[in-house]
């Protein structure tokens, strides 16, 4: 094998370590978000069924209507 294609390749593969390290960071930070929104929609599902959080045709309308 000649020096320039192991150069090639040598340079293919950094590349591709680079690739999949920016790539588990993302995964990384979408995997905490996700599990920030499972807990916004936990919370909101547990007010629904505390009835705090009344159906639109259920709400009083405000005293200047």
């Amino acid at each position: 094998m000649d020096e320039q294609r192991l150069i090639e390749i040598e340079t293919a593969l950094a590349n591709h370590e680079r690739a999949l390290d920016e790539l588990s960071k993302i995964v990384y930070e979408q995997g905490k978000e996700i599990g920030r929104l499972i807990e916004i929609n936990k919370y909101l599902t547990d007010m629904l069924d505390k009835d705090v959080v009344k159906p639109l045709s259920e709400e009083t309308p405000p005293p200047h209507y």
